[in-house]
């Protein structure tokens, strides 16, 4: 079995690492606050070339604290890119704003800046740039617009921990960036976790006091916020793999060219785009095909895991009947049917590769 993730792996190869440093804080009893999410919070903001750092309880906490964060009127309109996960666009809404899908490139799946333009209105407060599959938005295009029309930028980098635009680290190049640290992704806690980053002081305050009650001393509550606090155990983990994340990404770009370079010839799928100016860390590498089912079942029918990524574009989805934006000639809204995730990650040999691509050949003789 060529798995499509595989922690058990990835666990293997830094055990030692990761028992000491959950046996340190179990042993110390510091399990909420503590010098590993200090260390963290140092780390990780300067690995992301971003001044701030906070960590938080998990991945759409993050987004919804940056968007409060921003104090932005209320029933504001926030546009968000029609392919990502769910909690790319339910942060907005349970944020108390209106979500605004638009399309998203469909070359390298980000946030279609035509499209974004075409939905602008006057309530548009802000616009949330999913670095999507590890593949940074195109942040120069989206800050024009956004200094155009006053708005800010948030950016999702659920899936980018590491990517770069133009040589500079995604997250704190728009106003405020959110990142999640679910097990699965490119750098994963073991269990929920999540960071606020940033470059600007307020903003980075006014994180970290959403995230504890208000207050960054304790009892002294200037506003009612919410308890979404990283806890110590998770942030061990993280200082870990923080150490071991460039080793891992380098090895996700080697998979994904030599994907690209082996399956360049097959007319039948469309591969990804990776933008000249980007360093897309490849959280998940996604093909198109219009027999996408059907070479899914074949692929696991010879033992090669796949996902989809994602199966139902945003605006399609029950929960956002309400907005009628279903019927939009959109790319994403047709391409869903066709993305298919081949096995990605630091746990797949050469050999595991060859036979993925060797295998989709077979399929499409």
């Amino acid at each position: 079995m060529i798995k499509f993730l595989d922690l058990q792996s990835q666990y293997s190869q830094i055990k030692d690492e990761v028992d000491a440093a959950i046996k340190d804080v179990v042993e110390k009893a510091a399990f909420i606050g503590g010098d590993q999410i200090k260390q963290l919070e140092k780390d990780f903001a300067v690995y992301q070339d971003s001044s701030y750092c906070i960590g938080v309880a998990n991945g759409t906490d993050a987004l919804e604290i940056a968007i409060e964060a921003l104090n932005l009127p209320s029933n504001s309109e926030i546009i968000v890119p029609a392919n990502s996960f769910v909690a790319s666009s339910e942060a907005v809404t349970r944020s108390g704003h209106k979500v605004v899908f638009c399309d998203c490139d469909p070359n390298n799946y980000t946030i279609d800046l035509m499209s974004l333009k075409s939905v602008l209105t006057q309530k548009t407060k802000a616009i949330i740039a999913v670095h999507l599959y590890g593949h940074p938005c195109d942040m120069d295009g989206l800050k024009k617009i956004a200094q155009d029309h006053g708005l800010f930028i948030i950016e999702d980098c659920a899936q980018a921990h590491g990517a770069e635009y133009k040589n500079v680290k995604v997250g704190a190049i728009g106003n405020i960036g959110a990142f999640s640290f679910y097990p699965g992704k490119n750098m994963g806690a073991y269990g929920d976790a999540g960071a606020v980053v940033t470059n600007n002081e307020e903003l980075a305050n006014k994180a970290r006091m959403i995230a504890n009650h208000g207050r960054i001393e304790k009892y002294n509550h200037l506003f009612e916020g919410r308890n979404s606090r990283l806890d110590n155990l998770q942030a061990a983990v993280l200082n870990v793999k923080l150490r071991h994340l460039e080793r891992w990404t380098n090895r996700r770009i080697e998979i994904a060219d030599f994907y690209l370079r082996e399956l360049s010839e097959i007319q039948q799928i469309v591969l990804p785009k990776r933008e000249k100016w980007a360093r897309q860390v490849y959280h998940v590498f996604v093909i198109r095909s219009k027999e996408r089912d059907q070479l899914a079942k074949y692929l696991k029918d010879q033992g090669i895991q796949t996902g989809i990524h994602y199966p139902i574009a945003l605006p399609k989805l029950e929960a956002y009947n309400y907005l009628q934006q279903n019927c939009e000639t959109y790319s994403a809204y047709k391409n869903d049917i066709e993305l298919l995730s081949l096995p990605m990650g630091e746990h797949l040999t050469k050999n595991d590769a060859q036979k993925v691509v060797e295998t989709i050949k077979s399929y499409f003789k």
